[in-house]
This record gives structure tokens, C-alpha cells and sequence, in this order.
């Protein structure tokens, strides 16, 4: 590996976080030009991170150091083929995510309030994936934690100041977890940053405490159980687009983090040597099954869609506890999947919500034949979800069934079919019911449901389609950046 320094990752971070400045004046004056900022801070975010592309696929890391807070403690950015891939995947669906909110969110109120802080969340997450060493990287996550409350009480109904109110507590707890762990790391090994080999070496008390702190602090915001609380009441309240980027991206942080603990702060051999992926592990079953489980018993759409959000979540964390090539080629390409399927699948039901202001699933027998096309999309991204081929789920599966395979544990691809199965459990009756249930002429209580605009359909249509190309192409980028990352972390992210 080769390094290299550039100031394009500050670039990356600190523009949408100007820009938030910007769009928030801009709005007192003009509301198109505040959604045509909005959309065009995203977009070039999005070729910003793209510009990366062959720097990093030449096997470059590109390193910059802004400041020193105190000695050995600075705030950095560091770009390698990890941080590239979530980066990149992040700033396409926010770029989604802003074009479909200007038709979702135009007769909304809070308008002026929602999308400067759509904005300067995407600025956090590019700060996520792009730091430096640990303290940048708590930084941003904590920026993001805050803002995206935000979100979550937009609507600033009872339920959603609740929801609200609960995810604050779970962050705050979460965030002080992380601190206390990157101050026994520091304490441990001098300091923090992620470019050089693993921080700690040693066993010890402090160690194990700073990996639980570890666990906790991302385990909270990737919906680990029991730290998932506060994903399926959040999640229902925000508006739609929040929603597909809650689920879509912001859990994905927490899964990051614990890639960095893992590979950079105390190393795999290590890890495993201690048991600690024992830990990771049967966590990780209990919240694939539980997430499913649960979703199957509820009937708000989009509360369904956030039990399974916590269950596709727990596939990323059992893919870190195995550790196999294979399995970590399959945990980082079901991020990349689960991304392009949750947020199809909130998208449709924020489109579906938006026209007919049905949230039951009971409610929604024949919505298949008066809006075809997002149920369609939804359809897509469904399929995906359960697994069946050739869509990217089921890639990802495989993957990791084949990763759990060459680690001598069967019993985890046996997790997965189940998982599998309970997944076609909560997600082929909403599909069957759309398309052939209702009455004949009476669907809706004769209310006629149009489609949503084009603004809306179009996101829609690329994630849905991409949900299937990521599976069938035989040139597939997010899995050849999968398999990129995954070689280049059990390499020690040298």
C-alpha cells in the first residue's frame, strides 16, 4: 500500500457542512433554490467521493492531518479501500434520498428545518467513514447521533417526541461507551489512530472493558440486541426519506466502527484467540432471529420494516464474528445490499403512506393495483430481502454461508435459511395482498390512488433495479469492492 496526501477527504467532510450554513440562509428567501442546494451539495459529495475511485483502487491510502487537539490526539482523515467503499455508497443513496424528498416533503411542514439537517448528517457520515483515528471518528459519530434526532422528532407528534426521547438516552449511553473505550485504548497504547498496526496487543482487564465499551457504543447504533430499543419506535415516526437513511446508512456507522475495533484496535488473531468473537456471535443470533421473529407480529408497515432491519443487522455482525475471507466478503457486500433494499423498501412505503395515508398492513389489500409500479419496486426489494435468487441479498447469503462453511460451523448457515424463511413470512403476504387482495372496485373505500410523482419513482426505480443487477451482473462493483475490503482487512489494513 501506498500513501498518499490530499486534501480531497477534508473536502468531502467539510463541504455539505458549509453548505448547511448555506442552504439554511438560502431557504428564508427561496424554497426551490434551497431543494436545488440540497440536491446539488449531495450530487457533488457523491462525484467527490467517486473522484477517489482510482487513487484507492491503485492501492493508494490517502491520509490528512488537519490539527492537534493535544500531543498524540489530532483530528485526522484517512481514505482507504473500507472507507472508499462506505463513503461512496452513502453519498449515492443520500443523492437518492434528497431527489425524492423534493416532491415527499413539499407539502410537509419543517421543511426549513429538515433539509439543513439532511445536509449536515451526510457531512457527519462522510466524517464516520473518512477519519482518521478513533477521536475524529467519535466525533462524527457523536454529530451524527445528535442531528439525527432532528429526524427522528420531525413530526412532533406524541409519538414521535417519545420515539425521540428514547433514542437520545440510547445515544447518550451509547456515546459514553465509546468514549470510555477510546480512553482505555489510548491509555493502553499511546494513541488512537487508525494507520498503523493494531493498538492493543495485550489481554487485560482494560482490554476486555474497552471492547465491550466498543461493542456497546456501535452495537447501539447498528440495532444490536438488547441496545435495539430505540431503532423500532424511531424509525415508524421520521419521514419516509429519514427513515431509508436511518435504517439504509446511519446503522451502517455502527457496523463500521466495529469493523475498525476489530481489525485496528485489537486485530482478529487477537480477538479470536480471547473469544471475544464468541461474544459478537451469539449476538449476532439472537438479533438475526429476534428481528425477524418480531417483524412477522406487526402490522404498521414501516415498524415491520424496522424489525427487519434489526434482523438484517445482525447478519453484518455475524459475519465480523466468523472472520473467514469469505464471510467478511459477505458481511461488508450485505451492507452495500441491505442499503439498496431498506431503503427501496422505505421509499415505497413512504410513497404508499404519502397517497393513500394507510400505514396498516391489513389496509393495503389491492394498493398493487392502483400504484403497480412503486409495488413493484417494493416487490424487488422484498424478494431480495428473503434471499431468492439472483438478487443481491441472496449473493450475500451465500457468501456468508459459504464463509461460515470454511469456518466449521454449520450451524450458522442453518441460521440463515431460518431467517430466510421468516423474512418470506412478514414480506410475501404484504405482496400478495397488494396484488391480489381487495375487492374489485372497491379497494381504497373507492378513494382513487394515483402513483407518486417522478421525483419519488425515480430513486425508487434505481434502487430497486439495483437491488437486482448487484445480483445478476456479472460485473459487480460493490462485490469486487467487497472482496477488495475484505482482503486488504485481514491483511491488517496495511
Amino acid at each position: 500500500m501506498r500513501f498518499t496526501s490530499s486534501f480531497l477527504p477534508v473536502w468531502i467532510v467539510m463541504f455539505p457542512m458549509v453548505m448547511t450554513a448555506v442552504i439554511y440562509y438560502v431557504e428564508q428567501h427561496s424554497e426551490k433554490m434551497r431543494n436545488a442546494l440540497a440536491v446539488g451539495t449531495s450530487l457533488v459529495t457523491f462525484l467527490s467521493v467517486a473522484a477517489l475511485y482510482p487513487y484507492i483502487m491503485a492501492g493508494n491510502i490517502i491520509e490528512y492531518k488537519m490539527f492537534q487537539l493535544l500531543p498524540s490526539l489530532d483530528i485526522s482523515f484517512r481514505v482507504d479501500i473500507l472507507s472508499f467503499s462506505l463513503a461512496l455508497l452513502s453519498s449515492f443513496i443520500w443523492m437518492m434520498v434528497a431527489i425524492y424528498s423534493l416532491d415527499y416533503m413539499c407539502k410537509e411542514h419543517g421543511c426549513n428545518r429538515y433539509y439543513p439537517v439532511l445536509i449536515i448528517t451526510l457531512a457527519s457520515c462522510m466524517g464516520i467513514f473518512m477519519a482518521g483515528d478513533l477521536f475524529t471518528l467519535f466525533v462524527f459519530f457523536e454529530l451524527m447521533s445528535l442531528i439525527s434526532y432532528v429526524l427522528v422528532v420531525h413530526e412532533e407528534t406524541v409519538e414521535a417526541l417519545r420515539a425521540g426521547y428514547k433514542y437520545l438516552i440510547m445515544t447518550i449511553i451509547g456515546g459514553l461507551a465509546l468514549f470510555f473505550g477510546i480512553i482505555i485504548t489510548f491509555e493502553l497504547a499511546g494513541t488512537v489512530t487508525l494507520s498503523g498496526a493494531t493498538l492493543i496487543k495485550e489481554p487485560s482487564t482494560l482490554a476486555f472493558f474497552a471492547f465491550i465499551s466498543f461493542l456497546i457504543g456501535f452495537g447501539m447504533k447498528a440495532g444490536m440486541f438488547p441496545l435495539h430499543v430505540w431503532l423500532p419506535d424511531a424509525h415508524p415516526v421520521a419521514p419516509s426519506p429519514a427513515s431509508a437513511l436511518l435504517s439504509g446508512i446511519m446503522l451502517k456507522t455502527g457496523a463500521y466502527g466495529l469493523l475498525r475495533v476489530i481489525f485496528h484496535v485489537f486485530g482478529f488473531e487477537f480477538m479470536q484467540r480471547e473469544g471475544w468473537t464468541v461474544i459478537l456471535a451469539v449476538v449476532a443470533v439472537i438479533t438475526i432471529l429476534l428481528g425477524s421473529a418480531v417483524a412477522i407480529t406487526q402490522d404498521d408497515l414501516k415498524r415491520r420494516l424496522a424489525y427487519s432491519s434489526i434482523g438484517q443487522m445482525g447478519y453484518i455482525l455475524l459475519g465480523m464474528s466468523i472472520l473467514t475471507e469469505r464471510a467478511l466478503i459477505g458481511n461488508i457486500f450485505h451492507i452495500f445490499s441491505h442499503a439498496f433494499m431498506k431503503s427501496t423498501l422505505f421509499l415505497c412505503a413512504g410513497a404508499i403512506i404519502l397517497k393513500t395515508g394507510k400505514r396498516s398492513i391489513k389496509e393495503l389489500g389491492g394498493i398493487g393495483k392502483q400504484m403497480p409500479f412503486t409495488m413493484f419496486a417494493f416487490t424487488l426489494a422484498a424478494l431480495a430481502m428473503i434471499g431468492i435468487p439472483p438478487f443481491n441479498g441472496f449473493l450475500s447469503k451465500w457468501t456468508l454461508s459459504l464463509g461460515a462453511m470454511d469456518a466449521g460451523v454449520p450451524f450458522y448457515v442453518l441460521v440463515l435459511l431460518l431467517s430466510s424463511l421468516l423474512n418470506g413470512l412478514y414480506y410475501l403476504p404484504i405482496i400478495i395482498s397488494a396484488f391480489f387482495g381487495g375487492e374489485p372496485g372497491h379497494e381504497h373505500d373507492h378513494v382513487k390512488v394515483n402513483e407518486a410523482g417522478y421525483k419519488m419513482l425515480i430513486p425508487i426505480a434505481i434502487l430497486a433495479v439495483s437491488c437486482l443487477l448487484f445480483g445478476l451482473l456479472p460485473t459487480n462493483l460493490p462485490f469486487d469492492l467487497s472482496r477488495v475490503a475484505a482482503e486488504f482487512l485481514l491483511r491488517g489494513g496495511q
